[in-house]
């Protein structure tokens, strides 16, 4: 295998895990995990344990405000009740690739949900905690972390909502 060698996105995810966790264990993988079903595979984990994160935008009076939804890799977000649960008003869209690389700081297929490039409100699907851990994107479509999703709520500042998804878990 040919190391693919850490961009400064994953290096910004591991100098966020160190501070915030004192651990930066980054993973690389042999196989893509563009995907939450490829994250899956290539871990050899149930689907359900990989974090997606979602970046939309709420768009109220012509202002767009970005946020994020952490999903389990087996549901879907529910864009009325995610804006229920932020308390928006609006219309929520999915961002597009370059939005996304530019509000957050990753490219799509290795956006993490921390060493974000600016402050965002988070909603995270409560059914990730039928996971004593769970898989994330580190800034790359190669490079995963772990963590508790207890852990992960705390370092994300992430509001939890038990209705969020949709989906057959596993």
């Amino acid at each position: 295998m040919t190391k693919i060698g850490k961009s400064d996105s994953v290096i910004r995810v591991e100098e966020f895990l160190r501070k915030e966790l004192a651990s930066s264990e980054v993973k690389e993988l042999q196989k893509t995990a563009r995907t939450a079903k490829d994250a899956a595979n290539a871990l050899n984990v149930c689907l359900g344990a990989i974090v997606k994160t979602l970046v939309f935008y709420c768009e109220h009076k012509g202002i767009r405000s970005p946020i994020i939804a952490l999903m389990s890799g087996d549901r879907t977000c529910d864009l009325d009740k995610l804006k229920d649960h932020l308390k928006l008003c609006g219309k929520i869209s999915q961002m597009d690739a370059f939005e996304v690389k530019k509000i957050t700081g990753f490219t799509i297929g290795g956006v993490s949900p921390i060493g974000l490039k600016n402050a965002l409100p988070i909603a995270i699907d409560e059914s990730l905690f039928r996971f004593d851990e769970v898989w994330c994107a580190a800034g790359h479509p190669f490079f995963v972390f772990h963590i508790p999703p207890g852990k992960l709520v705390q370092i994300t500042k992430g509001i939890v909502s038990s209705n969020l998804g949709v989906g057959k878990e596993n």
